[in-house]
């Protein structure tokens, strides 16, 4: 894991910045509607908007526990697709990279 300590500082530093941003956007999205019609058409299109911000988010939070786990199991830096090791440029560019260059989608 040594040879990956400063990505997976990174990603955790990342990681506490999108749980924040989550939990904030959720925040919002509990609030309850305006008594005013046109209002809550306006914050029911605002709702939608955020809950794509919050899925966006979610899905790059699944991505950095998973690399997190594979640089605490030692399997972080290999090819997923074909187990060669990916190039420590593109893990610094892409810290969740699971391929390897050749094999990127």
């Amino acid at each position: 894991m040594s040879a990956y300590n400063e990505i997976a500082t990174q990603l955790k530093t990342r990681l506490a910045d999108l749980l924040e941003r989550a939990e904030v956007i959720e925040d919002d999205l509990r609030h309850p509607l305006d008594a005013d019609s046109s209002e809550q058409a306006v914050d029911l299109a605002d709702d939608e908007a955020l809950e794509g911000v919050d899925e966006v988010l979610r899905a790059e939070i699944q991505q950095i526990r998973y690399a997190l786990a594979r640089i605490e199991n030692d399997t972080y830096g290999s090819c997923a697709t074909c187990g060669e090791d990916i190039g420590l440029d593109r893990l610094k560019a892409r810290p969740i990279a699971t391929r390897c260059i050749k094999h990127a989608d």
